[in-house]
C-alpha cells in the first residue's frame, strides 16, 4: 500500500502545479486542434477519391488522439528536468517514498491532462461533423491514456538521465518523426507505396492506430482492437520499467 499511498501524494501534487498554470494544458491542444481546423476539411476530398473505410473524420481523429498521446507524453520530461534543477526530485529521493511511486505520480498526472485534452479535442471534432458511439469515445479515452503514460514514463526516464534539455529535445525530435511519419496518423499508410506499407508493419503505433480507427466505425471485438490495447499495455509495462530503473539508478 505504500506504492499506493506514494503515487496519490506526488499526483497530487503534481497536480496542483498543473492546475495553477492551465495556459500549458491549453497550449498542449493548440497544435491537434490547428490540425483539425486547418487540415481536416482537405480529407473531405481525400475521402472521397481514395476509398478507405470511414468518413473523413473517423479516419483522421484517431490519428489526431494518437498524436496527442504521443507528443503529449514525450515532452513532459522538460519539467523533470526542472525539478531537478530546482532540487525537489533529490529531496524526493531521501525520503522513504517508492521510486516507482515518484515517477508513476507524476505519469497519472500526465495521464489525466492528457485525457482531459482528448476529450476537449473530441468534442471539438463532434462540432466538425464527428459521429462515432460512445463506446467508442471511452474506448479512445483508455487507449489515448495509456499511450500518454507510456510516453510519460519514457520522457520522464529520458530527461532523468540526461538532466538537460540540450539534450533531451533531439532525443525526444528524433524518437518522434518515425514514428509520425510511418504510423499513419495523418493519413492511412493504405495510401503509401508498397515498400513504405512494408516498413511501417513494424511500427506497433501503425496497430494501435488502425485499432482506434476500427473502434471509431463501430468494430469493437476485432483482432485489430485487441492487438492495439495489448500494444499500448506493453509500452506502459515497458516504460514503467525503464522510468522506475533509471530513476533508481540515480540514488546509487
Amino acid at each position: 500500500m505504500s506504492f499506493v499511498r506514494d503515487t496519490i501524494v506526488i499526483f497530487s501534487r503534481s497536480m496542483r502545479l498543473s492546475l495553477r498554470q492551465p495556459l500549458w494544458v491549453l497550449i498542449g491542444l493548440l497544435q491537434p486542434i490547428l490540425y483539425l481546423t486547418l487540415f481536416g476539411p482537405l480529407l473531405q476530398t481525400v475521402a472521397a477519391n481514395s476509398g478507405f473505410e470511414g468518413d473523413a473524420w473517423q479516419v483522421f481523429v484517431p490519428g489526431l488522439l494518437v498524436q496527442l498521446g504521443i507528443f503529449g507524453g514525450l515532452f513532459v520530461g522538460f519539467g523533470i528536468i526542472a525539478e531537478w534543477r530546482s532540487g525537489v526530485v533529490e529531496r524526493q529521493l531521501v525520503t522513504p517514498a517508492s521510486r516507482a511511486a515518484i515517477i508513476s505520480g507524476r505519469t497519472l498526472r500526465d495521464m489525466v491532462v492528457i485525457v482531459v485534452q482528448a476529450i476537449v479535442l473530441m468534442g471539438a471534432s463532434y462540432l466538425m461533423g464527428l459521429r462515432v458511439p460512445l463506446g467508442a469515445v471511452l474506448l479512445a479515452l483508455v487507449l489515448i491514456g495509456l499511450l500518454g503514460a507510456a510516453f510519460s514514463f519514457i520522457s520522464n526516464a529520458i530527461g532523468t538521465a540526461t538532466k538537460s534539455e540540450d539534450a533531451l529535445a533531439p532525443m525526444v525530435n528524433t524518437l518522434a518523426l518515425p514514428i509520425l511519419l510511418l504510423s499513419g496518423i495523418l493519413l492511412p499508410m493504405t495510401l503509401a507505396p508498397r515498400w513504405l506499407q512494408i516498413v511501417s508493419d513494424f511500427n506497433p503505433f501503425k496497430h494501435i492506430v488502425e485499432a482506434l480507427r476500427a473502434v471509431f466505425r463501430g468494430e469493437f471485438v476485432t483482432p485489430i482492437v485487441g492487438i492495439g490495447l495489448v500494444l499500448a499495455l506493453i509500452l506502459v509495462v515497458l516504460g514503467a520499467w525503464l522510468g522506475s530503473r533509471v530513476l533508481a539508478a540515480q540514488t546509487k
